[in-house]
């Protein structure tokens, strides 16, 4: 593991939590912790996090991030990947590309691919052959 966490400031925050909490959901992930202006004045930010309970991926309330970033979770398995991108396309994302085998990364790079609603390239895959 290189990273411990990561972050990315959002424009419309709670729209940003009801897709990513929809999104992550079949990943196993969700809000693990969130931090109110009245604890942090200035600051509102929600972390997610997996069965650990640590808040690896965060959202923040200070405004759109420019450029876009690209965040990439990891699945379980292919049905994981699928689940993901469908979840994430109900909740408002856009297609960046279906699941599916990505062979010029590796022959089991299975992964998928949706813009959530502010234009971010968000992210799902599996490394094994199921």
């Amino acid at each position: 593991m290189i990273l411990d966490h990561i972050g990315f400031a959002v424009e419309d925050y709670e729209g940003a939590k009801a897709f990513y909490s929809a999104a992550l959901k079949p990943l196993g992930i969700s809000i693990v912790m969130e931090v109110q202006q009245e604890e942090h004045p200035g600051y509102r930010a929600c972390g997610y996090g997996g069965p650990g309970g640590k808040p690896d991926f965060w959202l923040g309330a200070e405004g759109r991030t420019t450029p876009h970033v690209h965040v990439c979770f990891a699945a379980e398995n292919r049905a994981a990947v699928e689940a993901f991108y469908k979840a994430a396309i109900a909740a408002g994302g856009r297609d960046n590309g279906p699941p599916g085998i990505r062979a010029h990364y590796h022959p089991n790079y299975y992964g998928a691919f949706v813009l959530d609603p502010e234009g971010h390239n968000i992210e799902a895959v599996c490394h094994t052959p199921e």
